[in-house]
């Protein structure tokens, strides 16, 4: 959510600005604070603003006591009027002027619904209310407010502003070392991977391979990590770059305790909540795999199917660009692990409506304490290599283990 405060010296022209939009039918007003407003949905600006000046003394020591901000949410926010009220009173109390006159009105005008809201910025005896620290309170209020009401942070998006990620393509006469690292570098940086698994399928995405290395140096074991460009069809080619080559951030002990920081931020902060309710609601549109891919990926979300040679799917992987978020399916809960997912695509089902998904605040509590529970221990490493490591879906493990089962017994009937 990103807001911004202005500050001015003409209350009618912040009052008329949004009192406008009110009797226009695209703006409704949602809380008020010492100032009246009608039952009828409709705003009388000059009596609201005799409202406002019953609160402004005669002797103001500010030239500009009007303040006017807008809070804005990610578009893909979908909020109700009780969620904007709820978040407006919140900020309006921590940025201290919950005792102030003020009116919060939602604009409905464009598509991404938004608040708006006018307040003075002095107290009845004149006196400017302390905003010396303003952009920096609003910023933390802002975050709090994100992870409370599970949205879309805003320090993703603009961060992820500066640079812009492309996919590495082998043999086009670029640099491939450079290609490497201006991918690598911002992907280690901005994205939360909690296990290897989904920071390899980030990667694979653009075009990189990443694999662990182990061995011993000077009588000391060694746990490096090795990356390589790949073509479309995640073929590796060229040769490949160890990590040290791209600076510390992109070695093996920064990347382990960026699993265990996004693990702990994933089930702290509760930032799965937007991913999973987009890829819920999106399930609840098709039962054809390569819509839901395609769907997926028109709200900034990649999806990446691990496939057995028949084309079951045994694993999922969601990286949501919105928030940075890269999830495996079960991560999220079981209606989104691989075998959830492979049942809902094979179903006969093709000419039928999809039964719509609804996501509950307990079964939400819930998974982020699954998540809390896991007991990955950063001294086992990543676990690339090991089965049994906790970077590894058990689901995942035991589908592959069943699959080699199977073909053990198909073996052994074909040679009686």
């Amino acid at each position: 959510m990103v807001a911004k405060i202005s500050y001015g010296s003409s209350l009618f022209g912040a009052l008329a600005y949004n009192g406008e939009k009110v009797n226009e039918g695209v703006a409704k007003i949602l809380e008020t604070n010492k100032v009246f407003s009608p039952a009828n949905g409709t705003h009388d600006i000059s009596a609201c603003m005799q409202d406002f000046m019953a609160y402004m003394p005669s002797h103001v020591l500010t030239k500009k006591p009007v303040i006017h901000i807008s809070l804005n949410p990610h578009p893909d926010d979908r909020l109700t009027d009780e969620q904007f009220s709820a978040i407006a009173r919140e900020y309006i109390e921590k940025m201290g002027y919950a005792n102030q006159p003020f009116i919060v009105y939602k604009h409905e005008d464009i598509d991404r619904h938004h608040l708006h809201i006018v307040t003075l910025a002095v107290d009845e005896r004149g006196k400017k209310i302390n905003d010396g620290n303003n952009f920096y309170t609003s910023t933390r209020i802002l975050k709090e407010l994100e992870q409370k009401y599970g949205l879309i942070p805003a320090q993703m998006r603009k961060e992820k502003e500066v640079f812009r990620l492309q996919k590495v393509c082998y043999g086009d006469g670029e640099n491939l070392k450079k290609q490497l690292a201006s991918v690598i570098k911002p992907a280690a940086k901005f994205y939360h991977c909690p296990s290897f698994k989904e920071y390899r399928a980030l990667l694979s995405t653009y075009n990189i391979c990443v694999e662990e290395v182990k061995g011993e140096m000077y009588g000391k074991p060694y746990n490096g990590l090795v990356y390589f460009a790949t073509d479309d069809k995640g073929k590796k080619v060229g040769n490949p770059f160890k990590a040290s080559l791209f600076g510390k951030s992109t070695g093996y002990a920064a990347i382990e305790k960026r699993f265990s920081l996004s693990k702990k931020q994933i089930a702290e902060k509760k930032v799965t909540e937007p991913t999973k309710r987009a890829v819920l609601q999106t399930l609840g549109e098709t039962y054809h795999r390569d819509k839901f891919v395609s769907l997926l990926k028109a709200k900034g979300i990649d999806t990446v199917l691990r496939l057995t040679d028949e084309g079951r799917i045994y694993g999922a992987t969601f990286i949501d660009h919105r928030t940075g978020c890269v999830l495996n399916g079960s991560r999220m809960g079981k209606g989104l692990s691989a075998n959830a997912l492979q049942e809902h695509f094979t179903l006969p089902y093709a000419d039928e409506k999809p039964i719509p998904f609804t996501l509950h605040t307990e079964e939400t509590v819930q998974e982020h304490s699954v998540v809390q529970g896991d007991n990955e221990n950063p001294s086992f490493g990543l676990g690339l290599l090991n089965p049994s490591g906790q970077a590894v879906n058990a689901e995942e493990e035991d589908f592959i283990r069943k699959m080699k089962r199977r073909k053990k017994r198909k073996g052994k009937g074909r040679t009686m």
